[in-house]
């Protein structure tokens, strides 16, 4: 296995990566995200969030104001930027955690950058938006490049590959050497092989049973499995269609009363979220894109310290 790298250099500062990956808690300002939308639509909810994540150990706050769900539409700009920019400048002013925009928009990255950002999140490895490799390369910001087949709005359509993970860092070693090429430090990148973007589940297991390969591309590898459909996809075809609701049952259901909940459900999830994660763990997956920041980072705790602390 190549080893992996041990640093990711954002716009003013250097994350270290130790024997457990870092994590990045998702704040989406959105009324449509598949797992949470809505909830933090208002500003003032979603900074709260953003400080709660951060409490709970959050190395990186990611603000996104654009669902990218299987058959979301986009919005434009200025709706982006009313989203975005109260919670960015609110987490900016009132944690030192570093935030992340997670934007394929050239003039919202810009914003955001301009108001205390580190990181550019952009879901097309920065095609969407001509102007976005040099923004990049000027602010001198941490970005993340991630793989997706089709669109948000196609994606899921009909996902097809001969060899998924061959053609992911086939792609994703074409955007390293792209964005380098228009003046991004390649100490700045960071990958994303894009668990749930244009894959069905074999192709995930595929990438997620595979993630130590990645580190051949020598830059940190950031995956975002947080809660995705996959996870009840897999389950399901197992006959788990129940779970032990506690602290997070439907509406109409008391703690630890035994319910019929379909998988779907966001919470009902985290568990997966974990196993997955302590997987890559033990691939040395450098950064983890998570919802539950507290339930993750104490179970790559415990796995740390039942491992004695040793190296992936």
């Amino acid at each position: 296995m190549n080893p992996p790298a041990k640093n990711w250099k954002l716009r003013s500062r250097r994350l270290s990566v130790g024997k457990i990956p870092l994590l990045m808690g998702i704040i989406n300002v959105t009324p449509d995200s598949f797992s949470d939308g809505g909830r933090f639509l208002d500003a003032s909810a979603a900074v709260a969030q953003g400080l709660r994540l951060a409490a709970e150990g959050a190395d990186l706050l990611d603000v996104g104001g654009e669902s990218t769900r299987p058959g979301s539409q986009g919005v434009d700009a200025d709706e982006e930027l009313r989203r975005v920019m109260p919670v960015v400048v609110g987490l900016c002013e009132q944690t030192p955690v570093p935030v992340s925009v997670d934007t394929s928009k050239a003039v919202v990255a810009r914003e955001a950058l301009a108001a205390g950002a580190e990181v550019i999140n952009d879901i097309t490895a920065l095609q969407g938006d001509a102007e976005m490799p040099a923004l990049a390369a000027e602010s001198g910001c941490g970005v993340c490049a991630m793989h997706m087949q089709g669109t948000p709005r196609t994606m899921q359509q009909a996902p097809a590959y001969e060899d998924v993970v061959e053609e992911v860092l086939a792609y994703l070693a074409e955007r390293r050497d792209a964005l380098v090429a228009a003046g991004v430090d390649r100490q700045c990148i960071a990958l994303d092989p894009g668990i749930g973007f244009g894959k069905t589940l074999k192709h995930n297991l595929a990438l997620l049973g595979n993630a130590w390969r990645f580190h051949a591309l020598g830059c940190p590898v950031l995956i975002g499995h947080s809660r995705k459909r996959f996870i009840s996809e897999f389950l399901e075809k197992r006959g788990h269609s129940t779970f032990l609701a506690a602290g997070s049952s439907p509406p109409g259901k008391t703690d630890h009363e035994k319910v019929e909940c379909p998988l779907f459900f966001g919470q009902a999830r985290t568990a997966g979220t974990i196993g997955v994660a302590l997987s890559l763990a033990r691939q040395g997956v450098q950064i983890l894109r998570v919802h539950d920041v507290a339930p993750v980072r104490q179970a790559l705790l415990l796995y740390k310290a039942a491992t004695g602390g040793r190296a992936p």
